[in-house]
């Protein structure tokens, strides 16, 4: 779905988000989206590694 936006589609984005917050909330606006996503990839990484480390605790106790 969004790969299918290009370069225009985001500035057209941007534009609109600029009318409509203005130009002292976007930087605020820009900061929490990038802490929040953030946050996301480290909670998914610490997710992926419980299961690795699930999985390795199987193979190690059906291996003895």
């Amino acid at each position: 779905m969004l790969s299918n936006i290009g370069v225009p589609g985001l500035i057209i984005i941007l534009v609109i988000a600029l009318v409509i917050f203005g130009p002292s909330k976007l930087p605020e606006i820009g900061k929490s989206f990038g802490s929040s996503l953030k946050e996301f990839k480290n909670a998914t990484k610490d997710i992926m590694s419980d299961d690795e480390s699930d999985k390795k605790d199987k193979n190690d106790k059906s291996s003895n």
